[in-house]
């Protein structure tokens, strides 16, 4: 008996979609169980804030005490941490279901809530993984942003309250490539770089911006009766056009 194909591919999906709904929820739990345990300790802190040493004390206590039946997720370090956690982000329904310990680990040691909220925003809109916005937090995206930018255009745009409408606030300038991976010569080949583009393609679409997948590249283009190759041919779903990339070593000269 013959059956369509096509049922399978969908019962694949469901199983896989579930699936990593529950990793998902077992992982927002995980977190929201951090953070009642980050505000249980800073409340019990605070009514023993004019005892000195008395967070200190409260931290290695609970560690001692915890780690024999719970593990080493549960050191001191940890539990401070958790306290880091609750401090960093005292509202229960601002912590987003979206993001796992890992991101907030490091959304925590950003020093000021806008780069937060604009690194939160950017994570949940783009699905950065934990990698992903580790190396848009090094390589300091929100204040190349704000440098092209104003501020309340480049939160507006993060908070979704606004479509970018301008390529200069979709397209990033200056761009960080130390993913490629190249070392420093002064005499690289165009070619080289287009390959190395080409081999981490999905990460340099993430650096140059939102939106953007790739066409081709090498497209040959005629234009006022002559013919050209572009190196890279993208497009741009939020600008809705295409975007040519020529890869220059000298100056520009057409």
């Amino acid at each position: 008996m013959l059956f369509n194909e096509s049922i399978i591919n969908e019962i694949k999906s469901i199983i896989t979609e579930s699936g990593q709904a529950a990793i998902r929820a077992v992982d927002h739990h995980r977190v929201m169980m951090y953070w009642k345990i980050g505000k249980c300790i800073f409340e019990e802190e605070q009514q023993g804030k004019n005892r000195a040493g008395y967070g200190k004390y409260l931290i290695k206590y609970l560690s001692k005490q915890l780690q024999p039946q719970f593990g080493s997720g549960f050191s001191g370090r940890q539990l401070e941490l958790f306290r880091q956690f609750y401090r960093t982000f005292p509202i229960a329904n601002t912590v987003c279901s979206q993001l796992a310990r890992s991101h907030y680990k490091l959304l925590i040691r950003l020093e000021n809530e806008d780069k937060q909220n604009f690194y939160i925003s950017e994570t949940i809109k783009n699905h950065w993984t934990v990698r992903q916005l580790e190396r848009q937090i090094n390589s300091h995206l929100y204040n190349r942003l704000l440098a092209s930018n104003d501020k309340e255009s480049v939160m507006a745009v993060a908070r979704g309250e606004r479509q970018p409408s301008d390529a200069k606030e979709i397209i990033k300038d200056p761009m960080v490539l130390e993913f490629l991976g190249l070392k420093k010569n002064p005499s690289y080949y165009e070619k080289d770089l287009e390959n190395a583009l080409i081999t981490h393609l999905q990460e340099f679409l993430l650096e140059l911006g939102n939106g953007f997948a790739f066409i081709a590249r090498q497209k040959r283009i005629h234009l006022d009766g002559d013919e050209f190759f572009a190196d890279l041919v993208l497009y741009n779903r939020i600008l809705q056009c295409f975007v040519i990339l020529e890869i220059k070593t000298h100056k520009l000269t057409h």
